[in-house]
């Protein structure tokens, strides 16, 4: 397959994404038995995104269009580590792979083993060709290269195990937002999204708040509380009354509104159902100390960017476009150099 055939491959799976399929409510059904945290409305919302953002034919060949993509080259085979965390978190990556026109040998995480393959399936209908781009594996081998996402006691594994050839391997990390204490209401509700979608189980999930001092938590406590429904999943309910019961023991200061806890803590990744905060007098010290902990967050969520660091809009951390690339590294330069 040629560049041109690949784009229009993935974009009329965009297209039918939009579409009613049967079948594919059904594989989210499955999934949702399987792994609950995927409910099924967080797996339409991951689908539409892909669509939208991933699978649109002009966007996909304005991105395309930045590299030295060259069809006569010999693929390689790029091993593929997938997280669990999110819905089909790492079709970015299979994307990047494809369109470079490299192979993808797919590790799939136990938590969302059913969605991809389906996909993969539906390509292949379109274009019976790329069935020689794709293969799922139950362990990774004869690979030339590697991208794995997991957490930071499984990249020590994988620097281990794949060192010695190229890879791009990603550890834990979380999102911010600086806040100013003249948000509107809307921009307070949108941040809600930052928050809240995916039960906060992303990297692009705002984890930690900074608010400048003497802030008046009690606005933003009212437009979170908009997300109360939250709580009707068992499993987030579980952590958010463990955490509840964890900070009443301890006697640690918290803000409670039914569906989040606030905390003041200087760590950046929070446990599930908890949001950190942290006073600031200074921004630019803020903004210090962020570019200091670059490694270990994926973007910033406030009205003025931070230099170094992926700036986004209130309510847009779940929106990443081809561009958005996790930690901030370019994927595609890393296949052209392979």
């Amino acid at each position: 397959m040629n560049l041109e055939e690949r784009i229009m491959a993935l974009a009329e799976l965009g297209q039918h994404l939009q579409r009613q399929d049967e079948f594919l409510n059904a594989i989210v059904h499955r999934t949702f038995y399987n792994n609950p945290w995927f409910t099924p409305e967080n797996q339409e919302r991951a689908l539409k995104a892909i669509a939208t953002q991933f699978l649109d034919e002009k966007k996909l060949r304005e991105w395309a269009g930045q590299y030295s993509i060259i069809d006569s080259q010999q693929p390689k085979s790029v091993g593929l580590i997938m997280a669990g965390n999110i819905p089909l978190v790492g079709f970015h990556d299979l994307v990047c792979v494809f369109v470079a026109g490299h192979k993808s040998l797919v590790k799939l995480s136990d938590k969302d083993k059913f969605l991809l393959p389906y996909l993969l399936k539906v390509l292949e209908k379109i274009n019976p060709e790329v069935a020689t781009y794709f293969e799922i594996v139950d362990k990774l081998k004869g690979f030339d290269a590697t991208i794995a996402t997991g957490s930071n006691n499984s990249a020590r594994y994988f620097e281990a195990y794949f060192g010695k050839l190229p890879h791009i391997i990603r550890k834990n990390r979380n999102s911010v937002a600086i806040l100013d204490g003249t948000e509107t209401q809307d921009e307070l509700l949108l941040l809600g999204k930052d928050v809240f979608r995916y039960f906060g189980l992303g990297c692009r999930n705002v984890s930690k708040i900074y608010v400048p001092e003497g802030y008046n938590f009690q606005a933003l406590m009212e437009r979170l509380h908009e997300f109360r429904d939250i709580v009707l999943h068992e499993k987030y309910k579980s952590n958010f009354d463990y955490n509840y019961a964890i900070v009443m023991l301890n006697r640690t200061p918290f803000i409670n509104n039914g569906c989040i806890i606030l905390t003041e803590d200087p760590a950046i990744a929070s446990r599930i159902a908890i949001l950190h905060y942290e006073f600031y007098a200074d921004r630019k010290l803020v903004e210090d100390d962020l570019k200091r902990r670059a490694d270990e967050i994926q973007c910033v969520v406030s009205k003025a960017p931070v230099v170094g660091l992926e700036h986004v809009d209130f309510g847009k951390t779940q929106s990443p476009g081809l561009g958005d690339y996790a930690d901030g590294v370019d994927v595609m330069r890393f296949l052209e150099q392979l």
